[in-house]
């Protein structure tokens, strides 16, 4: 088993993902409560579909920075797996950086978004909650993304990655 990944990126990495598992439970339980008041009054709690819109949302942004460190992600290696294990590193490690570098644009883009989203207090629909938080998480997410990739690509140089 290789050693597990250290350090700064790292812990922001399992606090994002620890975040996003607590706020899944909490959109399954607002939706539990929701469809119980729903059968028991006949009324869902009041823009229930938007919290779990935005909650679901940031849940995914918590898990992509940990996801890349752990190597959870797809990986199609049915054209290398013929090549020597160093050199299917270097290749794996070549992708981390590219994933990493959309990572960054995706972070760069969503924190001017939530800069315009801000300036013009854009919110949702029924329950008015402004969006730029929400939009700032994701910025937040792929910016750990973008650490982490990296911190996967020198791992995987350095042999240290299964």
């Amino acid at each position: 088993m290789p050693d597990q990944p250290r350090g700064p990126a790292a812990r922001l990495a399992a606090t994002l993902m620890l975040g996003g598992s607590l706020l899944l439970l909490a959109i399954a339980l607002l939706t539990t409560a929701s469809v119980l008041r729903r059968w028991l009054t006949g009324h869902p709690v009041p823009g229930d579909f938007e919290l779990v819109q935005m909650g679901a949302g940031i849940a995914v942004f918590g898990f992509l920075a940990h996801g890349t460190l752990a190597g959870s992600h797809i990986l199609v290696d049915s054209f290398t797996t013929w090549l020597p294990p160093r050199l299917q590193a270097a290749i794996d490690a070549f992708w981390n950086l590219v994933w990493g570098l959309v990572a960054l644009a995706l972070a760069w883009r969503m924190a001017l978004g939530t800069l315009d989203s801000y300036a013009s207090d854009t919110r949702s629909m029924v329950l008015s909650v402004p969006i730029w938080p929400g939009i700032g998480l994701g910025a937040l997410g792929f910016l750990a993304t973008a650490l982490a990739a990296g911190l996967a690509a020198q791992r995987l140089l350095q042999g240290r990655a299964g």
